[in-house]
């Protein structure tokens, strides 16, 4: 798929991005109003960027993230099979991921409820969509929070809360972190992964549940959606009117995310007869067909005497 000069995906100029008109984005005729933000993750790739676009426009932002290490403690989900991650892994997992974004949400509200307006932009990602061989139970939190806030959705619109899932593809970072820079700081190849040895009958080169982290080390740095204009594109979203449930960034999310609800729609299309009674016509057809059936049976009645 070729990238427009709107893409994410695109060298990192943003004075061209633009949510479309229909959800109301900050235009020069449209002025943006000041926001606060409160950022959690902010020394993430995606956290830092919007942090720093935010501000670039005049908001205002509280930043809330932790030093970059690469302890357990400090990984948001682990790469390896299914059967190699032991349930210490998968409550850690689940507890940032899901219970996080969770406590975060319940914290809240109250407030956004008493003024009676409030966003959240919850970043997910294509794993919320998609099941990824290595990554299944990182998967699995982002399907939780999938739900949770598809969920929400409904609840919170009464009281003029929008939530928004924001669905990047693979990210890049693209523009320099001073900060990172000052102190020889960098984030480790993997981010915030933990890559668990594999087990002997997952250890093979070609192994599917290595997909994962043969995907990672094959993109290196060269990830296709730019974070500097996903960071813009997200900064217009937190202001717009008519937020949509979901914002996918870069042309591997919108390809990847399409390409699985193709399959999901073919597979149901393929199975639906299993649940359904035949259409109307084919009913009327297989009626009619009973009756010519029946009329063979009958046997021919007499002719009649002559008078």
């Amino acid at each position: 798929m070729a990238e427009d000069a709107n893409s994410p995906s695109d060298a990192p100029r943003t004075d061209k991005l633009r949510l479309p008109a229909t959800c109301d984005p900050p235009t020069d005729s449209n002025p943006a109003q000041e926001l606060v933000w409160l950022i959690f993750g902010a020394t993430g790739h995606m956290g830092g960027s919007v942090a720093r676009t935010a501000l670039s426009h005049g908001d205002k932002v509280t930043a809330v993230g932790r030093t970059i290490e690469n302890s357990a403690e400090q990984m948001k989900g682990v790469i390896g099979a299914c059967e190699d991650q032991d349930e210490h892994d998968l409550r850690n997992q689940f507890e940032t991921n899901f219970m996080g974004t969770l406590n975060i949400i319940q914290l809240s509200l109250p407030y956004f409820r008493s003024q009676n307006s409030g966003r959240y932009l919850i970043f997910s990602s294509t794993s919320g969509a998609l099941g990824v061989p290595g990554l299944g139970p990182y998967c699995a939190t982002k399907y939780a929070v999938e739900g949770l806030i598809e969920s929400m959705l409904y609840e919170v619109d009464a009281f003029n809360i929008k939530p928004t899932l924001v669905e990047p593809g693979h990210v890049r970072l693209d523009e320099p972190f001073e900060e990172t820079k000052k102190h020889n700081l960098k984030n480790p190849k993997f981010g915030h992964f933990l890559v668990k040895a594999a087990s002997e009958p997952y250890s093979g080169p070609n192994a599917p549940a290595g997909h994962a982290r043969r995907m990672l080390a094959w993109l290196n740095d060269q990830q296709p959606t730019s974070a500097v204009k996903s960071a813009e594109l997200v900064w217009q979203l937190g202001h717009c009117s008519y937020p949509p449930l979901r914002l996918l960034l870069g042309s591997y999310a919108v390809e990847s995310i399409r390409d699985r609800l193709r399959s999901i729609i073919e597979e149901i299309e393929d199975w639906k007869h299993l649940s359904f009674p035949p259409a109307n016509n084919e009913a009327e057809e297989s009626a009619k067909d009973d009756i010519l059936d029946d009329a063979k049976e009958e046997p021919e009645a007499d002719a009649e005497p002559e008078s």
